[in-house]
């Protein structure tokens, strides 16, 4: 696990050089503590940089950036290629001259497949979490590559006559022609799902690569040409037109196999090794498998809250006295979680507002002190039907499809004839008549929310809503959102219903944008690794191909992931209401944080920074205050932006 960074520019560039490549790399230190490297070509205007992380190959022969056998390519790459013995092996016994290995690096691997068959054909041929920068000397080609499903990161864009690249935005920040200048349509992307999804950034003219894409760029040109080697709509349309047809038994066979596989491959290391227990099916999962495949005690960590509602840790306990882990816990207080917030917008480069992000950084703080490696059960609930949000969103779908759209056209514009606050005042007199009292808070913002779903024209659209903070982010910034993939309005019709759509939407937005970014910036950030073998693309393709009474039955969500885990822990420990990793920041903010906050949210100060329209925010905070409603998921998106300025300007 490593950083890199690089510039390509005109040949003569004083932004080119080693001392700017040395700053880009310095950057992101904590990404590479073990070593580091320049290699500069001045002539051909081109020079990357790389930081490592020392997990296999510890000696010298893993050094990046590293050159081909022939010379031809030059690559600095942040991952790993877990099946890298089996293609050296594949190597030696194909046809042509051996390769001449120097090290036992995964690295060396690669650039001998990409000698051999090419950059597209090698990259399709790697199982693994990757981003690289490759430079082709003699066709004098930049490639920009990512793994199929965004575990890793690479950022790139131009900047004047520069066009640069980096793990992480602080390493292009580096570089002297970084300019810097807000996106407000991204920022509008922020409010909207609490990230920025790829390709944007929150930089005007910086760009994410698309997981499972390439992107090439030749010198001299200025449009690079992104180009997909793996496709999520494909593999999950394929899946849905060629089902799992075994029995229910085989499926569980070849699920665990694959998984057993999946793991396996990632206990591969050099280094101490060991797993996130977070007392989910999904690290439980891992964790058991993990222990079933290895001859001592796995070091497991768990981090535990004593705020009701927000601990998990007593269950991981439990689950790892059953498996007989080497189980690390860590109750936090509100004062530890809370000095992690400052460090936020350093580890996170860009505006981030998962609150997740806080104990993931803590796990991450503790596993650190014991291993360099730990695996993670993240991606489990986008491809096992797990998130309770996918049964919300359908049943809510089924109810409106009855209804044909000119009813609900005329049902929503009846409702929004009044604003909210007439609503809530029409409500006031008969409150204690309602029955649920979730009607009786703020019904105004609910009716007109209500009125919003009924205008939607399909499940991609009520998705979208669904998952939306901030429901009009362009009236909230003063610009419009650019598209992503839930705003495109493409028709999912390759898919065959509300679930495989929306789980389709989530595997291309929110796991690589929200769930990948946090996990890799918080392990990162402590020079941790952390490895997610539930997203291995074999695991990631079969899941697809399982039909959905494989997924939910009987209300039970990840149901045949759940057969695989019974088979090592009993369902009593398993089968428990589905608890997020999270803390209690709509309390903290009343409470502890309420200070902090206030002094980003004061509307003179917003009103002068001019990124945000002030009224809005200043309604929802004092609602916070008041305890009339918890906005904090909204409010927490704004803070983070206005924390991550006051560091920008700092």
């Amino acid at each position: 696990m490593c950083g890199l960074a690089g510039v390509l520019s005109p040949s003569g560039s004083p932004s080119l050089s080693e001392n700017v490549l040395e700053a880009m790399a310095r950057a992101i230190e904590h990404r590479g503590p073990d070593d580091h490297g320049v290699w500069l070509d001045r002539e051909a205007g081109v020079g990357l940089a790389h930081r490592r992380l020392s997990i296999l190959d510890l000696s010298p022969h893993g050094h990046q950036p590293m050159l081909s056998e022939n010379g031809r390519y030059v690559i600095a790459y942040n991952g790993e290629i877990y099946n890298f013995e089996d293609i050296r092996q594949r190597l030696d016994a194909g046809g042509g001259e051996s390769p001449r290995w120097r090290g036992g690096s995964d690295t060396e691997v690669m650039l001998a497949a990409i000698e051999r068959w090419g950059v597209e054909a090698a990259v399709r041929q790697f199982i693994g979490m990757f981003a690289f920068a490759l430079w082709d000397s003699r066709e004098r080609l930049l490639f920009l590559a990512r793994d199929r499903l965004g575990i890793k990161p690479l950022y790139y864009g131009w900047q004047g006559r520069s066009f640069f690249f980096g793990s992480e935005l602080k390493a292009i920040k580096a570089h002297p022609d970084f300019l810097g200048e807000v996106d407000r349509g991204a920022l509008g992307l922020l409010l909207r799902h609490n990230y920025i999804p790829a390709p944007h950034s929150i930089y005007r003219g910086i760009h994410k690569v698309l997981p499972g894409h390439i992107l090439t760029l030749k010198a001299g040109n200025r449009e690079p040409i992104s180009q997909a080697y793996w496709s999520a709509l494909e593999v999950a349309e394929r899946g849905s037109r060629e089902p799992f047809s075994g029995s229910e038994e085989e499926a569980t066979d070849q699920l665990e196999a694959l998984l057993r596989d999946a793991i396996k491959l990632r206990m591969i290391a050099d280094v101490p090794l060991g797993a996130f227990l977070s007392g989910g099916i999904d690290s439980s999962t891992v964790v058991a498998l993990m222990q079933a495949q290895s001859d001592r005690p796995v070091k497991t960590f768990s981090i535990g809250f004593h705020e009701k509602g927000y601990n998990e840790a007593e269950d991981a306990k439990k689950i790892a006295q059953h498996l007989g882990t080497d189980h690390t816990e860590l109750y936090v207080t509100p004062e530890e979680a809370m000095a992690v917030i400052p460090r936020l917008p350093d580890l996170y480069d860009e505006p981030f507002s998962d609150s997740s992000q806080i104990p993931t950084f803590l796990v991450s703080q503790l596993a650190k002190k014991k291993v360099t490696v730990s695996l993670s059960g993240d991606g489990g609930d986008e491809f096992f039907c797990g998130y309770p949000r996918y049964n919300l969103g359908e049943s809510v779908w089924n109810k409106m499809r009855r209804l044909p759209m000119p009813l609900r056209q005329l049902a929503a514009g009846m409702v929004t004839t009044l604003p909210p606050k007439a609503w809530d005042a029409l409500f006031t007199p008969v409150g204690w008549v309602v029955p649920s009292k979730k009607i009786r808070v703020n019904p105004g913002d609910k009716l007109h929310s209500l009125a919003r779903i009924l205008r939607l024209d399909g499940p991609e659209a009520l998705y979208r809503c669904l998952v939306s903070h901030w429901k009009d982010p362009a009236a909230m910034v003063g610009a419009a959102e650019p598209p992503t993939f839930l705003s495109n309005g493409k028709t999912l019709s390759g898919l065959p219903g509300f679930l495989e759509k929306v789980m389709y939407l989530d595997s291309v937005s929110y796991l690589p944008d929200d769930i990948l970014t946090k996990v890799d910036r918080a392990s990162m950030g402590v020079s941790l690794e952390a490895r997610v073998p539930l997203i291995d693309h074999r695991v990631v393709e079969f899941a697809w191909r399982l039909p959905m009474h494989m997924k939910i039955r009987d209300n039970q969500n990840k149901w045949l992931l759940r057969k695989v885990l019974y088979r090592h822990v009993p369902r009593e420990l398993i089968d428990r209401p589905k608890m997020g990793f999270g803390v209690p920041v709509g309390a903290w903010l009343r409470g502890p944080l309420r200070d902090w906050a206030e002094a980003l949210l004061d509307e003179k100060r917003l009103a002068r920074e001019g990124y945000f329209a002030p009224a809005p925010i200043r309604a929802k905070w004092r609602d916070q205050l008041a305890g009339k409603n918890d906005w904090h998921p909204y409010l927490w998106d704004i803070l983070m932006f206005q924390a991550w300025l006051e560091k920008e300007r700092s």
